[in-house]
């Protein structure tokens, strides 16, 4: 309604806007109703927000998968028009050290509004990369202003969050979300912004993106630019993210069965050159396709610890040329295994 009494001018900016927002930001759910995934957590935080009997909350999971969105949609549920008042959201990752949880958050959580029911909400995203001082200095500010704060701590890995704070809290574990429904939300989202696709294209981005919708959302805005209007085809999809196409990983894995080391060697290093591709990824995709190779148990655990060695070595900046040289060392290594067995 005060979007339909606003002045056209600001109505055009609004638009233009939106056209210009990342497709990341712009289809962010911003409803409980409209968070896709996760329907048994999103029934339980509804209830219990419903009884007015909300806990303090950890998120955590991969990336992606909904944990800052549910609890934005949560604060806007509850809040309303007095979102901004009502809630403080810090990126942990920046906002990090003792001096913050002493300072800004107490501030915040220790102030009361006059009149007004209800408790404030402290949003603390990327919670796992607080340094350990901060983590103690937030156990005691949870236990000290329970009464009328509440804490959402969203982290990817809960290893890292100190155990006195996640018994003070309940815990939801966001996994990523199902194949299904990523590439029917993606689906929607070509339609809504007239990109036109094959199902190839948006396969492609679902197998890309691993269950982060972040991530899928990111690679499908980047495959509609790459096409200048033109059809989001798998090509397109794995030309604009740098990741080999199937079709490569399967040559490269029969070149690395088949041929001699040599021969693989210099096979690999001019697929690296002509199509730009990183080891890194190709390593990742070969270790993808070997479970689906018909090998010996102990050849194929072999194999992947040898490919599990490659890929932390290339982590650690290791060079390209030498690992290369390893991975074809190793099914060379295992070709020789498997012919051994069946001897």
């Amino acid at each position: 309604m005060a979007e339909a009494s606003a002045p056209p001018a600001k109505r055009a900016r609004t638009a233009e806007q939106d056209s210009a927002a990342p497709w990341v930001e712009k289809y962010r759910p911003k409803t409980l109703g409209d968070v896709a995934a996760h329907q048994d957590i999103i029934e339980t935080i509804q209830r219990l927000t419903a009884e007015d009997r909300l806990p303090h909350l950890m998120l955590y999971g991969p990336p992606g998968t909904g944990k800052t969105s549910t609890i934005l949609a949560v604060a806007r549920q509850l809040y309303g028009s007095s979102y901004q008042n009502m809630t403080l959201e810090l990126n942990a990752s920046d906002d990090r050290k003792i001096d913050v949880v002493r300072n800004q958050i107490q501030d915040f959580a220790s102030t009361k509004r006059i009149f007004s029911k209800g408790f404030k909400l402290i949003i603390l995203d990327e919670a796992d990369a607080m340094s350990k001082d901060a983590q103690f200095a937030l156990r005691r500010g949870i236990e000290k202003y329970t009464r009328n704060t509440r804490f959402c701590l969203i982290c990817n890995q809960v290893s890292r969050i100190i155990p006195a704070l996640q018994s003070r809290c309940t815990r939801f574990r966001f996994a990523p979300l199902p194949s299904a429904l990523v590439r029917e939300r993606l689906t929607e989202i070509c339609a809504a912004e007239g990109a036109e696709h094959d199902e190839g294209g948006i396969a492609a981005v679902e197998k890309v993106s691993g269950g982060d919708m972040r991530k899928a959302l990111n690679v499908l805005q980047a495959a509609a630019l790459a096409t200048q209007g033109g059809a989001i085809d798998a090509a397109a999809v794995y030309s604009c993210t740098g990741n080999p196409l199937p079709s490569d990983v399967e040559g490269a894995v029969q070149t690395l069965l088949n041929d001699k080391m040599s021969q693989a060697f210099a096979a690999l290093q001019t697929l690296k050159a002509d199509k730009g591709l990183a080891l890194a990824d190709i390593v990742r995709e070969v270790h993808a396709h070997v479970w689906t190779l018909s090998l010996p148990g102990d050849v194929r655990a072999d194999l992947v610890i040898a490919l599990a060695d490659i890929e932390h070595a290339l982590a650690a900046g290791a060079s390209d040329k030498m690992q290369l040289g390893a991975l074809c060392g190793a099914f060379v290594k295992a070709r020789s295994a498997v012919v051994a067995a069946r001897q």
